[in-house]
């Protein structure tokens, strides 16, 4: 099997994965917010905005992830928005921003709660949650970007450059 043959069958998986955890964070992200937005017992304002930061960080993923699977599965070697520098710039954005709500999340839980021996947070288990899936976007994003170097660096041997295809 060739890198190309494992490019083209592990992208659509990625990408999948990638879509798949940001819709968890999604959905823990949005419950957080309306029970904010509801019942206003957040501990603080920083934990509402983090929160929030992490509802748009898994929003951006999943609107842009999807596009790029889509133009993936259109086109894999035919079209600059399925560019290795399409690709690196999307998923360094993506890593950037993914790296503050991780951070964000982490140190407004001082690295995790134990829910059994703390009472100052509401949402103890679904912040945890949130924390942790946090963590696994960023490794899944990290992942994905190291592959589009390895293939941009094959990209850019063969002559392409970084504007060549993936596959």
């Amino acid at each position: 099997m060739t890198m190309d043959t494992h490019v083209r069958r592990g992208h659509p998986i990625t990408f999948g994965l990638i879509i798949l955890f940001a819709i968890i964070e999604l959905s823990l992200s949005a419950w957080l917010t309306s029970q904010f937005n509801r019942f206003g017992n957040e501990q603080t304002l920083t934990e509402r905005d983090r929160v929030h930061f992490t509802l748009f960080a898994s929003t951006w993923t999943i609107v842009f992830s999807a596009l790029f699977l889509i133009l993936f599965a259109h086109s894999p070697n035919g079209s600059m928005l399925t560019s290795v520098l399409a690709h690196l710039v999307f998923l360094s954005l993506t890593w950037i921003i993914w790296t503050a709500a991780a951070a964000a999340i982490t140190d407004m839980l001082g690295g995790g709660l134990n829910c059994k021996l703390q009472d100052a947070f509401v949402y103890c288990n679904h912040l945890n949650a949130l924390e942790a899936f946090a963590w696994i976007e960023w490794l899944l994003v990290t992942f994905a970007i190291i592959v589009v170097i390895i293939r941009g660096v094959t990209s850019s041997r063969r002559g392409d450059g970084y504007r060549g295809h993936l596959v």
